[in-house]
Parts: structure tokens; sequence; C-alpha cells
């Protein structure tokens, strides 16, 4: 259940972390109204093998691509298509590896040109509460206060926290236990233990809590239409502070350059 991994495990997942954090950079780089978000995926998918590693998604239970792109109303596990983007969107890049033997997951939320007021608060406060939870991934806290430290920061902008799509462990295979809920109670949940591997990555919506799926059996809305934000860090927990594995440090320099 705990999934405990040594210290040279943890240095492998570093890598794919950081491999996936460069490639979240790489797909930046090109995300502006008028590329299509196939476009996007082809991006990810040759700079993931030109580094020596696998698309961790491609293939996984079916999944057709390298990227999950999900825009505004897609919560997550949008599937890339010839969606051109336009001004306005945002969009969530979900991107995953396999080298060595080992996963890294990460996930980036975008906004394409000007973005209304509404979505860049969503977008703000959404990788806000990620770092609220981060803070909580030390020894001996419970899950429960990881997953109320992201709710109870979104809820205060009357924002909503999707119930059905959780975090999750990882290692070896791409989810493991335990899973990671974006809400619930100080004092709940698993104890977290040093060397435990998790995957935070709240998916807050703008508006009401209700999700569905389509057709496709991948692509998850929101229940009402509205905008839905995902941001995802791979962290180790540590016995006094969490270790961050990836970053958006990467991505950030990214979108200061173009702006």
């Amino acid at each position: 259940m705990d999934n405990i991994k040594t210290d040279g495990e943890i240095e492998i997942m570093r890598e794919n972390a950081l491999l996936v954090s460069r490639t979240l950079a790489e797909v930046a780089k090109y995300i502006e109204p008028g590329v299509s978000t196939r476009k996007l995926d082809e991006v990810a998918e040759k700079y993931i093998r030109d580094h020596n590693a696998e698309p961790g998604f491609l293939g996984y239970k079916g999944f057709p691509n390298t990227l999950c792109i999900s825009l505004n109303n897609v919560v997550v596990h949008g599937i890339p298509s010839d969606y051109i983007l336009r001004e306005g969107d945002i969009v969530s890049v979900d991107c995953g590896t396999k080298m060595k033997g080992f996963y890294g997951d990460s996930a980036y939320t975008f906004a394409v040109g000007r973005v209304s007021p509404e979505a860049e608060k969503l977008m703000k406060e959404t990788k806000e509460s990620l770092y609220k939870g981060i803070e909580q991934a030390v020894e001996g806290n419970r899950m429960g206060n990881l997953s109320y430290a992201i709710q109870s920061h979104v809820e205060q902008f009357g924002f909503s926290v999707v119930r059905e799509m959780v975090g999750h462990a990882i290692g070896r295979k791409m989810h493991e236990r335990p899973d990671v809920p974006n809400y619930g109670r100080k004092g709940r949940g698993p104890y977290l233990r040093s060397g435990m591997v998790i995957c935070i990555e709240p998916m807050i919506n703008l508006g009401k809590k209700e999700i569905f799926q389509e057709r496709d059996g991948w692509t998850v809305k929101t229940a009402d239409g509205s905008l839905s934000a995902h941001y995802e860090l791979t962290v180790a927990v540590g016995k006094d502070k969490a270790d961050v594995l990836s970053t958006f440090e990467f991505v950030e320099n990214v979108l200061n350059k173009k702006s």
C-alpha cells in the first residue's frame, strides 16, 4: 500500500520527472492561436524519444496518444486532434514518460493568448492549491491533511473540486496505491511515509463539481460546461518537507520569454 521507494529509485524517478517537465516546456513553445493539439502531441513524442525514453501514456490502457490535451470544459484525458487553438482557450497538457523501468507524470494548464479574468483566477488558484497540498506531503501527516489543504484553498474562491478523478502514487506503474484525493478531512486517510512517491494533481472546476465521460471512453468534461484547470507535480514524501521531483520552472521560463 505504501509503495516506499529506495533513494536510488527516487533518483531514477527524478530523471523521469525532469524529462516530463522539460517536455512540457518544449510543448509550451508551440502553444498559441492557430496551432493544432495534434501538433503539440507530435512535438512531445519526438522530444521524449529523442531523450531515450518512451511516452508513458501512449498505448496505456489503449490511450492513443503521447499527451492528454484537455481544452476549456474538458477536465482530463482529452485526445489530441485537428482542433486549432484559439485566443482565450485554456488547455491542460498532461504528459508521462517511461525510462529505466519507472514512470514520470506532470500536467500544466496554459492560457492561449489572452484569457478571461475568471479563467486566469481559476488557473492561478488551482496551481496555488497544488503547492498547498505539497506542503502537507511530510512523513506522519495523513492523506486527508493534504487533500483538505487543496479543497479548502479553492473552495474559498467559489470553485469546486472534482471527486471522481484523483491523484495517485507512481513508480514502476503509472498508477499505484494509495490514491491522492483533492478533497478530504484532516486526520483521515493513510499515513504518509518518507519515500512514498505521489502525483498530486488538483482538478478544479469554475462551476459545479459534477463531470461526465464522452463516448470515446476517455474525455472527461464538466457537466455544466464550465472551465476546468489541472496542474500536477510528482513529489517524494520527506521527513521534514516534500521533495518535489518535477518542476514548473522550465515551463514558466518559456512562458516568461513569450510574454
